[in-house]
């Protein structure tokens, strides 16, 4: 694609600053931007390398100065460099129709625009929403009922009667509907499976990571609301209920019955225990353990989890724990020595 500094600032709705019929053809970054690149500089301290790159173009906030090149202004660079990146690269979308060595069920309800690839199954009455994506090998069970515009990766399994909402991402190698793992121990020592009747319930806009699994709920619904953003093995599991766009980082596992509230962010290898109520706004660290619940707005970290500040204090004692210990002892023996003397 090529665009004018001109058509592009239209297309983003800022204004620009200098010779409009510049051409712009991709996005870099600043240090290896080439001609014909637009980069973008949100912070005072990247002017310096803006003074030296090879762009054509840049985004900067108001009032910072530069007319080296054309300049296009916006309040937040960084999210309209984000916006500009998406016009001139386009994910892949295969063309729609349904390949020859798909197999669809007579029964299942395909809408307007659908693409399914090679070897995909769709089951009996599955449907399928407007201008959705199948990518090669992706299965899905009887009953499951996917959105509009939704994006379905390679080796996605989704299990029988789970639902999926519109405009979500779904990975490589993902499971959601998979049986949660509930056993109850026999009086022969034998563990006894507990049916898992349930079913996942993916809302609007959410994403889903590469070989993540969402396990379908005892009874009711495992819940991902809308705009969650979980990222690649991760491990959810039923009847947990995931907030409006919640952030599950790289491995972070959550056991069952517990839920994570709006906007929070669980870091990476984060685990949750089960039957744990984490609130709103919540920061958790990376490889923390939770084992209780967590009040909205708490930023803890550390296993068992800590408010955030204590752990820093209780690890910047932590180095010298060996030298008061130590002390500790010296300190025991001498007042034990002065009991003694004072008997005599």
């Amino acid at each position: 694609m090529r665009l004018t500094v001109k058509e592009l600032a239209e297309r983003l709705i800022c204004p620009f600053e200098g010779d409009g019929a510049v051409i712009i053809t991709d996005v870099a970054d600043l240090e290896k931007a080439e001609r014909g690149d637009l980069v973008f500089c949100a912070k005072p301290k990247f002017m310096a390398q803006l003074e030296t790159t090879k762009a054509s173009a840049a985004i900067l906030p108001p009032g910072e100065k530069f007319d080296r090149i054309p300049v296009l202004r916006a309040d937040d660079p960084h999210l309209t460099f984000i916006r500009a990146t998406e016009i001139f690269h386009r994910p892949y979308r295969p063309e729609p129709g349904i390949h020859p060595t798909a197999v669809v069920s007579p029964s299942a309800k395909i809408g307007k625009g659908v693409s399914i690839g090679a070897f995909s199954v769709v089951g009996d009455e599955a449907e399928i929403g407007e201008g959705t994506v199948l990518f090669p090998h992706v299965t899905v069970y009887p009953r499951v009922k996917i959105g509009a515009a939704t994006v379905i990766h390679s080796n996605t399994a989704l299990r029988e009667d789970v639902r999926v909402g519109s405009r979500v991402i779904i990975h490589n190698g993902v499971v959601i509907g998979a049986d949660g793992f509930g056993y109850l121990k026999g009086q022969d020592g034998a563990h006894i499976k507990i049916p898992q009747i349930g079913t996942v319930v993916i809302e609007d806009d959410v994403e889903i990571g590469a070989n993540t699994t969402i396990d379908r709920a005892a009874l009711g619904e495992t819940l991902v609301r809308r705009g969650a953003k979980i990222d690649d093995l991760v491990m959810v599991a039923h009847n947990v209920e995931i907030g409006e766009n919640a952030v599950l980082i790289a491995q972070a596992g959550i056991a069952g019955s517990s839920t994570v509230g709006r906007n929070t962010i669980l870091s990476g290898q984060v685990g949750i225990a089960d039957h744990i109520d984490v609130g709103d706004n919540v920061i958790v660290a990376a490889k923390s353990g939770v084992t209780g619940n967590i009040p909205s707005g708490a930023f803890v970290s550390g296993s068992p989890h800590l408010d955030i500040r204590d752990w820093r204090k209780f690890w910047a004692l932590a180095p010298h724990l060996y030298d008061i210990v130590k002390d500790f002892k010296k300190l025991k023996a001498r007042v034990e020595e002065l009991e003694k003397s004072s008997k005599r």
